[in-house]
């Protein structure tokens, strides 16, 4: 699934050249998890804004309203001069510059049309989100506060997207990694100094990943069509009963609410 990093590179590699274009068609094709939202004739004519991130999703400023997008399971955007559509191509928006294409072979996806980002369905989906993980209130105590407030595991509680966004099942257990922390720690048993630890631990992975353009695990390419690498860096993640980068244990997998966790027990302690 495409987290915060990949989003955001797949923000950076287009909203450039995007921003300022005028809409001069739509094309859709299979649906998405909610319907558009408006007859898409409403779009043409309208000048694209600024894009910018919020979590796991994109808004897409026009003159009238905006879109939010997001890219499910398995989603990627794409901007520039499309080919005819495939089979798993669902959304097309046709600028003067170029067009930006939704592909998404399990249509977990989403394109909505609201008024703006503080109201419609894009208020309900956004309202629902943690605070951004390199926003200064994401602190020590931030973080602190928010865990002891929860009785799951440390891992769990990052998934979640309530405390912090962006710690995706790579991310969390890199983190937890850097932090020493094993994952299946209690979140409300967390110190003050780890949970100081953990959120150092959050910020320094993810701006990491963002370095090296996020992760590909299965098919996430920006909308230049390029791959991610910290995949290839990660140091616990996928890495089960090899040998620890940090103390020369070994690596081991749990499953955690159906979600594999990667680390160390050495150097990872509840």
């Amino acid at each position: 699934m495409p987290e915060l990093p990949e989003v955001e590179v797949t923000r950076l590699s287009f909203s450039d050249r995007i921003e300022g274009a005028r809409v001069i068609g739509v094309r859709i094709g299979k649906p998405l998890r909610w319907p558009l939202g408006c007859a898409p004739e409403e779009l043409v004519a309208q000048t694209v804004g600024r894009v910018t991130r919020r979590g796991k999703y994109l808004w897409l400023p026009l003159e009238r309203g905006g879109l939010l997008l997001h890219l499910g399971m398995s989603g990627s955007l794409a901007f520039g001069e499309a080919a005819v559509p495939g089979p798993h191509d669902h959304f097309d928006l046709v600028t003067g510059r170029g067009t930006l294409r939704l592909t998404d072979p399990r249509r977990f996806g989403a394109v909505v049309w609201s008024p703006s980002a503080e109201a419609g369905l894009a208020a309900k989906l956004l309202a629902r989100l943690g605070v951004e993980p390199f926003d200064a209130k994401f602190d020590g105590a931030h973080l602190y506060a928010a865990l002891h407030r929860r009785k799951v595991s440390v891992k769990q509680a990052l998934l979640g997207g309530e405390i912090v966004v962006g710690a995706g099942n790579i991310y969390a257990c890199e983190a937890l990694f850097e932090a020493g922390i094993d994952p299946r720690t209690r979140s409300d048993r967390i110190s003050r100094p780890r949970a100081k630890r953990l959120a150092a631990a959050v910020r320094s992975t993810l701006a990491r990943a963002l370095d090296l353009g996020g992760s590909t695990l299965r098919d996430f390419r920006d909308a230049h069509g390029v791959a991610g690498a910290f995949q290839l860096q990660a140091k616990v993640y996928a890495r089960a009963g090899q040998p620890c980068v940090r103390c020369n244990g070994t690596v081991r997998r749990v499953v955690q609410a159906a979600r594999a966790s990667f680390f160390c027990p050495g150097c990872q302690r509840r």
